[in-house]
Order: structure tokens, then C-alpha cells, then sequence
């Protein structure tokens, strides 16, 4: 069940959980659980996390998300190892909760457009509570890198921000260019990176990182390598869609979106904003994750408009 809100003039929805009891909502009125949920919904934390936060015993944190999780109010999204120790990291079970009583339904006569859950948790970190935190990285227009080449690919990215509108606002500009981003130093955010190792400098800076990665071995670098499966993938209409942990700050998340060629890039930001259900129908919210996908053009206008899931 969803709940449908209205601000400044858009329609938001939130998937509520609905309790049969209401004694189990009894929970949410305790003030240090309320304070827990509160700082949950904002990002997963683990316990210490909560404990620092709200300047509260370690085992007095436990003792209560163990509450809020019996009453079904939080769950356990991941396990980690911290400092030597697994820690385990908490979310909302939802970021609504209610209990109905039968009768009094209201017809709508507009379309809501349900979201999928696993495009949710792909875009996360990017994307918590409507709000954009991080960047588009996409390649210079001018010569830049150690071969000088022109992106020719950053137009891709106002496809994927048309896209991620429906899921958030942003409250700052969005978009830098990858030498910026280089020269600057500002890695410590959550990035989606356009363009391969050739045309944007991030992507080869992070490309030892990735479950698939690109050839560096010969100039102009145009196979995808899988470490997957060990296949290796030449076409130039075949692109990678991937997530990692942003390897200079390991609490923000890279996805990469790039092809072998300009067209390759193109399928993969196709593959995500057109058929991100068939893309991310496996997807469980892995921090590490990749897909390859293949453009294909079936109207026969030269153009690719479908995609292949390569693997």
C-alpha cells in the first residue's frame, strides 16, 4: 500500500506498512525508539553509529532496535565488518507505517505510476527521501587526459536526469565535468560517472575497482572485460551498467554508466532509464553489481531503442 503526498504542487508516494495489530505500532511511541527511526530514515546506520549520534550507551541502542525490529518497525539490510567486527546495519522497514480500519475508500481518477522497489535500492545512496545526494560526472567537451580526447557522450546525461526526476529533486547543480572533479579532489560523494575510460578521466581512475572493467592494454581501449564470466565484449553498441563503493570514501557509492564506443554508452543509459525493470529484476542491493547490455536497433531506423542483457 501507498501513501500519496502532495508538495509544492508534485505527488509523492511512499510505500506504507499497514499492522493488523496497532499494538505493535506501541513501539514508535517510546522518544529514544522514535529518535532511532528518525535517524534511520535518513540512511542505514549500525548500532555504534546510533549510539554516537544520539550520545547513548552502545548496548542500550542494541537493547532498543532490537525492540523496534520484533515489532517488525526496523530490519537488518546488510551485515559489515567493522574494525574487525560484523556489525549489523539497520534500515526502516518502511518509511510509513499505519493500521486500517474497512470501508471509506475514495476513487482516484489519475495514474500513479508505481516505482520498483529495486530501482529504489539501486539508487541508493544517490537517492534517500526525494533528495539527490551526489553528482553526474560526465567527460570534458575539450581535449583532456593523457590521449586528449573530446567526450562526445555528456548529452547522454540529460536522458538520466530526466529520468532521476521522478525519484528526486536537487537542491544544488548536479553535473561536473570529470577534470573538475579530478582537479578538485571531490570524491568524497556519491558519483554516476558517463563515458568510458577514453572520454571521462574518473572512470579510468576507478576502473581497477570494477567487477567489469575496460582493456587498458591497447589504445583506443575498446573491449569490455567481464571478471565475472571472463568474456570479453568488443561491439560498440555494448555498455556497462555497474555500482561499487566509492573507493576513496567507502560510505558513498560510484555507479558507472559506459559503453566501448559513444553508442555503447548510450544502451547502457538506455538499458537504466527504459528497461531498468528488466535490468534490475536480480538486483538485491549489492554495493558491488554489474550489467552488460548490448543497443539494438529493432524499428530499423538506425537508432538503437531496445536493449540485450549480455549479462
Amino acid at each position: 500500500m501507498y501513501l500519496l503526498k502532495e508538495i509544492q504542487g508534485r505527488k509523492f508516494i511512499k510505500k506504507v506498512k499497514i499492522f493488523e495489530n496497532p499494538e505493535r505500532l506501541r513501539n514508535i511511541f517510546h522518544p529514544l525508539r522514535w529518535k532511532i527511526l528518525m535517524l534511520l530514515a535518513e540512511k542505514p546506520m549500525h548500532a555504534l553509529e546510533i549510539a554516537k549520534a544520539l550520545k547513548e550507551h552502545e548496548q542500550k541502542i542494541y537493547y532498543h532496535l532490537k525492540q523496534l525490529e520484533n515489532s517488525g518497525l526496523v530490519k537488518i539490510v546488510k551485515n559489515v565488518h567493522i574494525r574487525g567486527t560484523l556489525a549489523k546495519i539497520y534500515a526502516p522497514s518502511a518509511h510509513a507505517f499505519a493500521f486500517e480500519l474497512p470501508g471509506n475508500e475514495i476513487a482516484v481518477d489519475f495514474p500513479v505510476k508505481k516505482r520498483s522497489e529495486n530501482v529504489l535500492k539501486f539508487l541508493f545512496p544517490h537517492i534517500i527521501s526525494g533528495k539527490f545526494n551526489g553528482a553526474i560526472v560526465v567527460g570534458s567537451p575539450d581535449p583532456h587526459g593523457p590521449y586528449q580526447v573530446r567526450a562526445r557522450d555528456g548529452h547522454y546525461a540529460v536522458q538520466l536526469a530526466y529520468w532521476l526526476g521522478q525519484f528526486a529533486e536537487a537542491n544544488d547543480f548536479i553535473v561536473k565535468l570529470d577534470v573538475d572533479v579530478k582537479a578538485e579532489k571531490s570524491w568524497d560523494e556519491n558519483l554516476i560517472v558517463v563515458g568510458g575510460i577514453l572520454t571521462n578521466v574518473i572512470t579510468a581512475e576507478i576502473n581497477s575497482y570494477l567487477p567489469v572493467k575496460f582493456c587498458e592494454k591497447s589504445f583506443p581501449f575498446r573491449k569490455i572485460i567481464s571478471e565475472i564470466t571472463g568474456k570479453t565484449y568488443d561491439d560498440e553498441k555494448c555498455g556497462v551498467i555497474a555500482k561499487i563503493p566509492n573507493p576513496y570514501c567507502k560510505e558513498k557509492s560510484i555507479i558507472l554508466l559506459a559503453g566501448v564506443r559513444n553508442i555503447g554508452t548510450k544502451a547502457s543509459i538506455l538499458a537504466l532509464t527504459k528497461f531498468s525493470d528488466k535490468v534490475l529484476r536480480d538486483y538485491e542491493g549489492e554495493d558491488t553489481w554489474a550489467r552488460i547490455v548490448k543497443g539494438l536497433d529493432l524499428d530499423g531506423d538506425g537508432k538503437i531503442d531496445s536493449i540485450e542483457i549480455l549479462e
